[in-house]
């Protein structure tokens, strides 16, 4: 969907995943920009017992109709497996992420998969805080899921559009925010919220009067 002169959000179905007797989905999101195509997240790529017990079904990214080398930039929301299983499809293409993100992932044992995180020719690109991305196009700290995680705020002529990751799972978690990052995304005020576990994006409730 076009959400500002010249920049573009596209959601691509990566893979499900069956949890709490449903199937999830798991999508990442191309942001064409004017200066360059942005990936945000990169899925999963192939099946691993960690995650054998969720039943992933996949369509990874080098099986859609998507030119991965003409992708400028990613971007890891965070690190958890099923948003950064892909990585891999990406060598010497920069990441970014947030530091705190990157460093917790490598530390803390369970935290991800490892193979997955540092696989050959992967090139991070540490965040620490807020950081204009390109123009109109903002990476945010948004703490809650994960204390690294970040958000990508798209500006446009009126409210921006958020790309969340998994600041909120399932819209419910955006309709009665607790997280620090969750309670950003509201003082956003955004127009829509893209999650990575949702086939619709989320609206925020807007009053009758300024629908006027």
């Amino acid at each position: 969907m076009t959400v500002s002169e010249g920049i573009t959000i596209t959601p691509v179905l990566v893979a499900d995943l069956h949890v709490e007797g449903e199937r999830m989905p798991v999508y990442v999101h191309v942001i064409d920009h004017p200066d360059a195509r942005v990936l945000v997240d990169t899925g999963m790529t192939q099946l691993h017992p960690v995650l054998a017990d969720m039943d992933p079904r996949l369509w990874p990214l080098s099986e859609h109709d998507l030119d991965l080398g003409a992708i400028d930039i990613v971007v890891n929301t965070h690190l958890h497996g099923d948003h950064c299983g892909g990585n891999h499809l990406f060598p010497n293409t920069p990441i970014y992420v947030q530091r705190q993100e990157l460093d917790d992932a490598r530390r803390n044992e369970g935290y991800t998969i490892l193979e997955w995180l540092d696989p050959p020719g992967v090139r991070y690109v540490p965040v620490d805080g807020e950081l204009e991305l390109l123009p109109g196009l903002r990476l945010v700290p948004a703490p809650g899921h994960t204390r690294g995680s970040q958000i990508v705020v798209v500006a446009t002529e009126g409210p921006p559009v958020v790309v969340c990751g998994d600041v909120a799972v399932w819209h419910g978690e955006l309709d009665d925010p607790h997280t620090e990052g969750q309670l950003l995304i509201h003082a956003l005020n955004p127009n829509l919220v893209w999650l990575a576990h949702e086939h619709e994006p989320w609206r925020p409730p807007r009053s009758s009067t300024s629908r006027s």
